[in-house]
């Protein structure tokens, strides 16, 4: 939980100043998911390798999500719990 959170504190650097600016708007150039915050040093340098990246993260997220609505199902239809 203190995890996401951190990450949705640095998100609010990605909106526009309320000042002078449209309320609730996102800056020309934040480019969505870069928060900055690079630790380890996982992000590609290059364009190709960033685009593969993101690419797989993406494909795992799908799969993980038709994975835990196949659960749903089972348990909806067998009514008995899985764990």
């Amino acid at each position: 939980m203190i995890a996401i959170s951190v990450a949705e504190v640095f998100s609010v650097f990605s909106f526009q100043s309320p000042f002078g600016g449209e309320t609730w708007s996102i800056r020309n150039d934040y480019e969505a998911g870069d928060l900055g915050f690079d630790p380890i040093g996982l992000k590609p340098t290059d364009a190709a390798g960033l685009k593969e990246m993101q690419t797989k993260e993406i494909n795992n997220g799908r799969l993980a999500m038709i994975g835990m609505a196949g659960m749903v199902a089972q348990e909806l239809i067998s009514g008995a719990k899985l764990f």
